[in-house]
């Protein structure tokens, strides 16, 4: 028996990298897991993963996973993705919002339809989901919602280093920073009905293809964060001890070493 045994999960941006290894894990301690992203098969992103690999790894496993490919910038997608979730098994328990879009661009040079992209796909995609998602949480009387930020929701310190001098992730930590307060503020809303709302922020650079394809970090960087273990502490923010951890914010490796212990077995935190 796993720990998340009759849940369900909706997984954001699950098609590779943080989400997709979230998605396996939440599917091998027992919950059914809706995975959704824009890269399928017949439509795949220039990046490698795509939903229906993220299925297979699933399924292959002894898991239950459904793909819904969707768009985040459009509203009408995001309730399309809880509808098809609620229709096939009745209910949401878990929501992890782990989708970005980033644009590496110093605030004084990027565009505002860039901004209202990565708002719209980090801040108001995961506040929509989550007010979809509600309803149905309070009323069990329990739910988890798992908020995927960033070291860069930090202010920078002054006089900056080289590299927030530059600026290249200003307007990503100003998304994250927001999806931060929106943890917080969802976190109070939902206490005295059971639901937990917490954000996780990686120990350090993960290798998803995204980052390597930006030159962020190279994927066999030896000083960099597994995706497992992200996924290990969102496990340990979606489980039953979850309400007792509500309402802050989490590194990855700090969380999985101080509650390590109170993982299955199943849990990869290699």
């Amino acid at each position: 028996m796993g720990i998340l045994d009759g849940k369900v999960a909706v997984v954001t941006g699950a098609s590779r990298g943080i989400g997709a290894e979230i998605a396996a894990t939440f599917a091998r301690e027992g919950a059914t897991v809706v995975v959704t992203a824009r890269s399928t098969s017949e439509s795949p992103g220039r990046l490698d993963g795509t939903l229906d690999e993220t299925v297979t790894k699933i399924e292959a496993a002894g898991g239950t996973a459904l793909a819904v490919a969707a768009d985040l910038t459009k509203p009408e997608e995001r309730e399309r993705i809880v509808k098809t979730a609620t229709e096939h098994f009745g209910k949401v328990d878990i929501l992890v919002n782990n989708a970005a879009l980033t644009y590496f661009t110093p605030l004084t040079d990027i565009s505002l339809k860039r901004v209202g992209l990565m708002f719209e796909i980090q801040v108001q995609a995961p506040l929509h989901l989550s007010q979809l998602v509600l309803p149905g949480m309070r009323e069990r009387g329990a739910g988890w919602i798992v908020n995927i930020s960033s070291l860069e929701a930090e202010d920078p310190q002054m006089p900056p280093s080289r590299f927030n001098a530059k600026g290249t992730t200003s307007a990503y930590g100003m998304c994250k920073a927001a999806l931060e307060r929106i943890t917080s503020g969802l976190a109070a809303e939902g206490y005295n009905h059971g639901v937990a709302v917490t954000a996780l922020r990686p120990g350090g650079l993960v290798p998803t293809p995204g980052i390597v394809f930006h030159g962020v970090i190279s994927a066999d960087d030896p000083n960099a964060e597994s995706p497992e273990v992200m996924a290990g502490a969102a496990l340990l923010l979606a489980g039953p001890e979850a309400l007792q951890l509500t309402g802050e914010v989490y590194e990855s490796t700090s969380l999985v070493q101080a509650n390590g212990r109170q993982l299955t077995e199943g849990a990869n935190l290699a």
